[in-house]
């Protein structure tokens, strides 16, 4: 009988670090236009405003962690095969028989479920629009069958966070959230393509499709310097748009420094550093980048 601690391994729920603060960056960017624009939230007094807010943060939360839980679930269910026969991956919960296909097809239908019902308590926009984010992040996981395009899908689902957070507070679409979702879309597609580079020799052996088994080493790594550089290029848009101030510069600052870290920790001919490289730097860039922004938003 499989743990809790094994489903969260399976989810590799830590990994909610990378998506979870832009998440939390398009809710207070929501915050802050009810505020500034004197928008009516539906929860009247101060107090009764308050809770609303606080209402709103925690099913942002809810819908973040089952979305991710659901996408991560299917990638495992339908991966399995393909993951037994990887040296690198046979330790996963599937292949080792820690949790069974059934059991991980049902975590994902569990999450899902409550990740649309979530969706709607938000605000009735993100509840008809949660099928359409589960058909991304669950769609994700058939595109290495016959794209190399496959990491742009997986930010794109990861990109979805700030604009979701952000309706769920106001509403409403808005350009500043779905800035910040292309910042999204180009760091996690080139963080993946990093991740990618580990399974080169296996994915070619099983017809599977990648930019690294597609270009090789050396060109790939060349494309995720690109993405990462358009999100600089892109936070930089958003300071003069979104008239952001110094604290916000002091998160870009940083977040270009854990950039250039990753790139230099990472070499075609050296992928002994590819975890610190995936994991520690960017999950350090997304909170410390999300804690600077916020209070920028805030003061």
């Amino acid at each position: 009988m499989p743990t809790f601690q094994n489903y969260l391994s399976l989810v590799k729920f830590s990994h909610t670090l990378f998506a979870m603060p832009f998440a939390f960056i398009g809710f207070f960017l929501g915050v802050r236009t009810i505020h500034s624009e004197g928008l009516h939230t539906g929860a009247g007094v101060l107090g009764l405003e308050t809770y609303w807010i606080v209402k709103q943060f925690f099913l942002v939360v809810l819908c973040m962690v089952t979305a991710r839980s659901a996408a991560m679930a299917f990638n495992r269910y339908l991966d399995r095969n393909f993951d037994a026969k990887n040296p690198r991956t046979a330790i996963r919960e599937i292949p080792a028989g820690i949790i069974s296909p059934d059991a991980a097809l049902r975590f994902t239908i569990v999450n899902s479920i409550i990740f649309i019902a979530a969706s709607f308590f938000l605000h009735p926009l993100c509840g008809w629009l949660s099928p359409v984010a589960l058909l991304v992040v669950l769609g994700y996981s058939f595109t290495k069958r016959f794209t190399a395009l496959c990491h742009l899908v997986l930010g794109l689902g990861l990109s979805l966070a700030p604009i979701g957070a952000y309706i769920a507070v106001v509403g409403e679409f808005h350009w500043l959230p779905i800035m910040f979702s292309a910042i999204v879309l180009c760091w996690v597609s080139g963080f993946d393509i990093i991740y990618a580079l580990q399974d080169v020799d296996f994915d070619q052996s099983q017809g599977l499709h990648s930019i690294p088994s597609l270009l090789g080493r050396k060109r790939a790594l060349r494309v995720s310097q690109m993405l990462h550089t358009m999100v600089v290029f892109l936070l930089l848009v958003v300071f003069f748009y979104g008239n952001l101030g110094y604290w916000y510069l002091a998160g870009v600052v940083f977040f270009v420094i854990m950039l250039l870290l990753q790139h230099r920790l990472v070499k075609p001919n050296d992928l002994s550093k590819v975890n610190l490289a995936f994991f520690t730097t960017n999950g350090i860039a997304s909170v410390i980048f999300a804690i600077l922004v916020i209070s920028d938003i805030l003061l």
